[in-house]
């Protein structure tokens, strides 16, 4: 009954031997082999984005701060949402990399911006002149860090007002294959097609061992971020092995039937907490998230069973996390409900 992250369960087995079949003979290093170029191309046709630039780095929180840096000046802000990951969770690794931008948290219920809130504070950035910060970047995530996603429109509205005022979008994709199958919209209608300029893809926490890709869908951008990604310590060397994990996760679809097996198994989990006396969803459960009210003695009844979530607020109401994964089998679900219902 392990629901503490997706980031905690195994690797598919595809995936596994996509690496095997790449750990074979020796290859051009710093993704110069065929495998890395199969795989680029692979990604551009999910996205309908032929001249898309592609790269690869192992963890999301690189991938997001390498974005934010190409995107964001020094003297910039970055919009993004007061429960962003970006904000919330990456020790100030967006602030690092880009030398000193300035996070301004954005409200907007069940972890969306609100597109009012946005056009405010864009509008309000950057009135004190050399004084203040000036507009910089507009972060979105989606899935959301609370569990719910965007519709392509809702991006493409808020992208909308980014770009009226001159602000490029990154989206934090951590979890995009959840939002994608949870929204049926195409990787083009959910990115680039709705304004966004950068993507994070992620892969780790939908099965992979250690990767993520960021696709620039503006081809003029790419020589900056490979000089930024190589200064940050963040060019592989043995780049093959980034790129097969990729391969695996592609081939026959994979990535988007683990993201439907995940969200499919937090809505069994979401509709059975309905069944648990005193508790309570938080969020709309959308993706793969859960955010739960629960009485104490029915959180220490799970633990005492065995099961693993985080805490969010502790007291005799228990506000948890609960995130099901690919891995994640309807008996482990079941089990974790008659823990929580005693």
């Amino acid at each position: 009954m392990f629901f503490a992250s997706d980031n905690g369960a195994p690797v598919p087995l595809q995936v596994m031997d996509a690496l095997a079949r790449a750990n074979s003979g020796a290859v051009m290093s710093y993704g110069n082999d065929a495998l890395t170029a199969r795989v680029r191309d692979r990604i551009r046709a999910l996205f309908d984005a032929p001249e898309a630039a592609v790269y690869l780095v192992a963890t999301g929180t690189a991938a997001n701060a390498l974005a934010l840096a190409h995107l964001c000046p020094p003297w910039g802000a970055v919009f993004c949402h007061t429960l962003a990951h970006v904000e919330t969770d990456e020790c100030g690794a967006p602030e690092f990399f880009t030398a000193g931008a300035k996070l301004i948290g954005v409200p907007g219920a069940h972890g969306r911006i609100d597109p009012e809130a946005l056009a405010a504070t864009v509008a309000a950035t950057g009135r004190g002149g050399v004084h203040g910060v000036q507009k910089g970047a507009l972060s979105l995530t989606n899935a959301t860090e609370a569990g719910t996603v965007y519709a392509p429109a809702e991006i493409a509205a808020l992208a909308r007002i980014a770009h009226d005022a001159g602000v490029p979008v990154h989206l934090d994709g951590a979890r995009f294959a959840n939002a994608l199958v949870a929204t049926g919209a195409t990787p083009a209608e959910l990115s680039w097609k709705a304004g966004v300029d950068v993507l994070t893809l992620g892969g780790t926490k939908n099965g992979l061992l250690g990767a993520e890709a960021l696709i620039l869908f503006d081809p003029a951008r790419a020589f900056e971020f490979e000089l930024r990604r190589k200064r940050a310590g963040h060019l592989f060397s043995k780049y093959r092995y980034l790129a097969a994990q990729f391969d695996g996760w592609i081939e026959g679809d994979l990535w988007r039937d683990m993201a439907r097996h995940a969200n499919a198994m937090a809505a069994r989990l979401a509709a059975g907490l309905g069944q648990v006396a005193g508790a309570r969803l938080v969020h709309p459960v959308e993706a793969n998230i859960i955010f739960a009210e629960l009485p104490l003695a029915a959180a220490e009844r799970a633990r005492a069973a065995g099961a693993r979530f985080y805490t969010i607020v502790p007291g005799a109401t228990e506000r948890v996390r609960l995130v099901p994964s690919w891995a994640t089998t309807p008996a482990e679900v079941d089990a974790l409900i008659a823990a929580f219902a005693g």
